[in-house]
């Protein structure tokens, strides 16, 4: 009989800082995951303040890729590209993932609003990605539609070494909090400008605002980065690279306590008591918990009959663990 695979579930968000889902913290109950963690052991944690530009969840999933990069410098983009064929192994231009969003201008600063939630379909996108184009071409971009619409990739020198803060550091918080404030980014900031113009004439936001969603006013660059061939370690086997589970991530960024419980007691009761049932069954698993400050990530490490007596004495309250996060 073979050897269960091992399976390594990333999962983002798993501890918030935010207070509703503070304060959601503890009245949660996650059985499985209070069991899964008595049985594991952290072999690493990555600690970060909460003004780096990439959250802990990315820079666990770039190293669990082999991807090494400043913060704010993990070429998704790049990847992207190179998964959707569009990008040779050899290509070592810098690329970035530009999405489109909604600016909620409010009083005293404008906010980002979650891309994922601008309900884009893929004619939309389209149309859209045409408009833009020429205005990305005279900066020397190239854009190339993304599987999901609302997303394009954008190639161009000028993303090479750029950093830019992700989308899950930037929902719901000022744009001038995140945007890169770099002098290679004023081209940038000033492309922006343009197609805030530019999208405020087009008939997809009059389309919009007739079915009562929110107009498409501006786009987020992040994901910036060349992918250079020593970037990419090859010691890293599809059987253990990650799954990331986004799960929690909407409840999370919206500061939704009750709906962030609700989804991680779903999780609990699915992913986590699969992983739980894999580790029974001997499959060497991995599991990686993310917050807003820190990553820890969590596999079988062989204990003696002491170290297996305390951990069923022992259990780590679950509330603590996220917490910490």
């Amino acid at each position: 009989m073979a050897e269960p695979l091992p399976r390594h579930l990333l999962i983002p968000f798993a501890g918030r800082g935010s207070p509703a889902c503070r304060a959601a913290l503890p009245s949660l109950r996650l059985p499985n995951l209070e069991s899964l963690l008595s049985r594991l052991s952290i072999v690493q944690t990555d600690t970060q303040d909460e003004s780096t530009r990439s959250p802990p969840h990315e820079r666990a999933l770039a190293a669990a890729l082999g991807i090494a990069a400043a913060d704010g410098c993990i070429p998704w983009a790049a990847l992207e590209a190179r998964q959707l064929g569009i990008a040779e192994p050899g290509d070592s231009e810098g690329w970035g993932l530009v999405s489109l969003c909604n600016w909620q201008v409010g009083i005293d600063d404008v906010v980002l609003g979650d891309p994922a939630a601008i309900e884009i379909d893929p004619a939309e996108s389209a149309a859209l990605l045409a408009a833009a184009h020429p205005f990305f071409e005279e900066d020397g971009i190239a854009l190339h539609p993304c599987a999901t619409p609302g997303r394009w990739l954008a190639r161009a020198r000028i993303f090479n070494g750029l950093a830019t803060a992700s989308i899950d550091r930037a929902v719901g918080h000022p744009i001038s909090q995140w945007s890169p404030l770099a002098e290679a980014a004023r081209p940038l900031r000033r492309l922006q400008n343009e197609m805030q113009m530019l999208l405020y004439t087009q008939r997809v936001n009059d389309d919009r605002a007739a079915r009562g969603v929110p107009p498409i006013n501006s786009f987020w660059l992040s994901g910036t980065g060349a992918l250079q061939g020593d970037m990419l370690s090859p010691a890293t086997p599809p059987s253990v690279q990650p799954t990331v589970s986004d799960a929690l991530r909407v409840a999370a960024l919206r500061d939704d306590g009750p709906g962030w419980a609700q989804a991680w007691q779903a999780l609990d009761a699915g992913a986590i008591a699969t992983l739980l049932a894999d580790y029974t069954a001997g499959a060497d698993i991995v599991l990686t918990l993310c917050g807003d400050r820190a990553a820890q990530r969590y596999a079988v490490q062989q204990r003696g009959l002491v170290g297996w007596a305390k951990s069923l004495f022992d259990r780590p309250r679950v509330a603590n663990v996220l917490e910490a996060l």
